[in-house]
């Protein structure tokens, strides 16, 4: 890290080893977005916890939806309380524990157990988006405004690593209890027992490393998760000003309800309609985190020096390439070339999403803010595979329509990307008006 990342690209009096105890936090939490969300728990789910029953894609997504739900009214709230106490480290440890326990608790689930499966689904899902959401708002205190790009992508890219390196323990699992006759009943629960395991392993090198570096603010409102609403409400007053930062949500919930698509049914797509094998899938995830890693690595560095904006609208082109190309893929190389290209947007594009955001969120309000941030994106999360989830149900199983349809969410976003100005949006932060 140190030969591509230098001081000069940290704000003053952060250290090196602060940035990778941060992006630790990437590599620590990719691993429950791959193995349960993605590869293994998903389809796992739909084909073995229900059964393949009709309305099991659309029970995965539901649930997936509810627990965006709960981030999106709650989130800005807890976000209000951290920047008040100076507590998103503490926080983020509490959430953490949480979400590990809850991912350890999946083992339990077996065939015919919706209800557990979901409520579980539903409660570790909640505990990692909050998760997400906390380690985002330290990224403007770490790094300056010319490199958050990069040391975003230094996060994201250290995630899929992260994120390959348990898929890729589970696989071998996996192999080795197939050899051994197992069924899927039998090894996955072992797979959310090693998820579990990695991420809270790898977290406790971030809880050692990152330092909360912004101080109390007493005169920020105390906030209750009852009054989660009401904070919501005042911190999208408090945000209006900023019309950029507002744009950029708006286009945020377009594109990334996509990508939440692809994260969220990448596995029961493959399984259900192309064919593949849960160890085909399992390796067809891993390839896509390579990809992924690339993508967020390499573009990292390219959007600081191409801007953030150019940077996330070649990747939304890219996205709709890869819901054409699955849509119509008929055969298992095909859908490769689109889980090859998804792997590369995905990483791009969540990379180049936080960097932006991060320019334009004031400094003084980074919890309420990127609280507002996860808002946005858990709304998307809700919108998107619900939708294909329903229109799957609608259309009696048709998932390539689905998908389909799913290139329209990114064709929006980039629409309301144009409008968007990140040196005008820098300067609302700053306080130093549009002009």
């Amino acid at each position: 890290m140190k030969s591509l990342l230098t001081r000069d690209a940290l704000n003053p009096g952060v250290r090196l080893r602060e940035v990778f105890g941060w992006a630790m936090y990437d590599f620590a939490n990719s691993g429950y977005t791959t193995v349960v969300i993605t590869a293994v728990f998903a389809a796992y789910f739909v084909g073995g916890v229900a059964q393949g029953a009709d309305w099991a894609t659309l029970a995965w997504t539901a649930g997936l939806s509810v627990s965006y739900a709960i981030v999106m009214l709650t989130m800005p709230g807890l976000g209000a309380w951290a920047d008040r106490t100076a507590g998103k480290k503490r926080l983020l440890m509490v959430v953490t524990a949480a979400c590990v326990l809850s991912t350890a608790a999946l083992a339990l689930v077996g065939p015919g157990q919706v209800a557990l499966g979901l409520g579980l689904l539903i409660l570790s899902n909640t505990f990692f988006s909050y998760g997400e959401s906390l380690t985002a708002s330290f990224l403007p205190e770490l790094a300056k405004p010319e490199a958050m790009g990069r040391v975003s992508g230094w996060g994201w890219s250290l995630g899929y690593i992260g994120g390959m390196l348990t898929l890729g323990v589970c696989l071998a699992y996996v192999l080795a209890a197939q050899s051994r006759g197992e069924s899927g009943s039998q090894f996955v629960p072992v797979t959310m027992l090693i998820t579990a395991l990695v991420y809270g392993g790898a977290a406790c090198v971030t809880f050692a490393l990152l330092r909360e570096h912004s101080p109390p603010l007493p005169d920020a409102p105390v906030v209750g998760m009852l009054q989660s609403l009401r904070q919501l409400r005042q911190t999208l007053r408090n945000a209006r000003p900023y019309k950029d930062f507002v744009s950029l949500m708006a286009c945020a919930v377009a594109y990334q309800g996509g990508v939440a698509v692809a994260i969220s049914l990448a596995a029961i797509y493959a399984e259900q309609v192309i064919g593949f094998q849960p160890q085909e899938t399992m390796v067809l995830i891993f390839v896509l985190n390579i990809a992924a890693f690339v993508g967020a690595f390499v573009f990292g560095y390219a959007q600081d020096r191409i801007g953030h904006k150019l940077a996330l609208a070649l990747t939304l082109l890219g996205w709709i390439l890869t819901c054409l190309i699955a849509a119509f893929s008929s055969t298992k190389e095909v859908f490769w070339w689109a889980a090859a290209i998804a792997g590369v947007c995905m990483g791009s594009s969540q990379s180049s999403g936080r960097a932006m955001a991060g320019l334009m969120v004031p400094p003084h309000r980074l919890g309420e803010f990127f609280g507002l941030w996860t808002f946005a994106i858990r709304l998307a999360s809700i919108l998107g595979p619900l939708s294909y989830g329903l229109i799957t149900w609608l259309s009696g199983g048709n998932q390539r329509l689905a998908i389909g349809s799913t290139s329209l969410l990114f064709v929006l976003g980039l629409v309301l990307l144009m409008p968007v100005n990140v040196a005008r949006g820098r300067r609302m932060a700053l306080g130093q008006g549009a002009d």
